[in-house]
């Protein structure tokens, strides 16, 4: 199978930092457990997009720490021969540190893309597994016929109570509940 893998709030817990570059910037509080949905009200978007380009810079990206069990989880998929492509809405210019950080935590890939168009890229690469945080992706990935998956999170739990969606509450739990659909998959 053909595996797209978000990288923030998908890889690693990216809130923390986002939240942290808000409260230094602006003085906003942004409490991950009332981040309920995909908008972020206190914040206007140039205020999201400062945020944005602080936490994208080569430090924070080098600084991030896996969440527990995602990169086995990877890793399992490719030794088992799916094709895994990390795709992020990162800026075409974090894709060096991306790559480094990848290459650090250890996790396999075949395709690395940062670009403000990750869900045509997969269609262009005939991913048929995404993992992600955004429910518009998760969303835009039901639209193309991409299975959507994700880890929970207070801003896309609606939408995993609502659609079909493989969610898992945390990586472990998440390849647990992929398992059978990867398993009856023909490799990438």
């Amino acid at each position: 199978m053909r595996i797209g893998i978000d990288i923030d709030s998908t890889l690693h817990h990216y809130w923390d930092q986002f939240a942290g570059a808000a409260r230094r910037r602006f003085g906003v509080h942004l409490p991950y457990e009332r981040q309920l949905t995909w908008g972020i009200a206190p914040l206007r978007p140039e205020q999201v997009r400062a945020c944005v380009a602080e936490t994208h810079t080569d430090a924070c990206i080098l600084e991030a720490r896996p969440y527990p069990g995602a990169v086995e989880a990877v890793a399992a998929w490719r030794a088992a021969g799916h094709w895994i492509h990390v795709t992020s809405h990162r800026h075409e210019g974090a894709h060096a540190a991306t790559a480094c950080w990848l290459e650090r935590i250890g996790l396999p890939y075949d395709d690395l893309h940062c670009s403000d168009d990750k869900l045509v890229r997969c269609r262009e690469l005939g991913i048929e597994l995404l993992i992600d945080d955004s429910p518009v992706n998760l969303h835009g990935a039901q639209q193309r016929g991409i299975v959507p998956a994700t880890i929970l999170h207070p801003w896309n739990r609606e939408f995993c109570e609502d659609e079909d969606v493989l969610c898992g509450e945390d990586w472990p739990d998440l390849a647990r509940r992929l398992a059978p659909l990867l398993a009856g998959a023909s490799p990438g």
